[in-house]
């Protein structure tokens, strides 16, 4: 694999192994306005950040392994990418966990009283 698709693969790769998460949840891709509520104060706010940490030069990204096409502000698409990928994971797996819980909770609770 050409090192240049390494970042986009990775995050490919997250939501591929986060993806049957969603039938164990409370549905996240079906909730688009919570899913957006819940994503885009991170976008906005790393987003920022990272654009702040390039300008200064604290910040930069190695053009092997990114594809090259660069927002405005020298932001990779991949960053940008990032913080849409990783909170989506992140909620999957939260939603997930938490409906898994709540089954068991439920579940003990019948075993209890029975």
């Amino acid at each position: 694999m050409d090192d240049r698709w390494e970042y986009l693969s990775v995050l490919v790769g997250c939501l591929v192994l986060t993806a049957p998460l969603e039938y164990l949840g409370a549905g996240v891709y079906r909730r688009f306005d919570a899913v957006v509520r819940a994503v885009f104060p991170v976008l906005v706010v790393f987003g920022a950040w990272d654009l702040v940490a390039i300008a200064r030069g604290h910040w930069t990204f190695s053009e092997r392994f990114t594809l090259g096409l660069v927002l405005p502000g020298g932001m990779p698409v991949e960053e940008a990418l990032f913080f849409l990928v990783i909170p989506l994971c992140a909620l999957l797996t939260y939603e997930a966990v938490r409906a898994l819980v709540a089954a068991r909770s439920e579940d003990a609770r019948w075993v209890r009283n029975t």
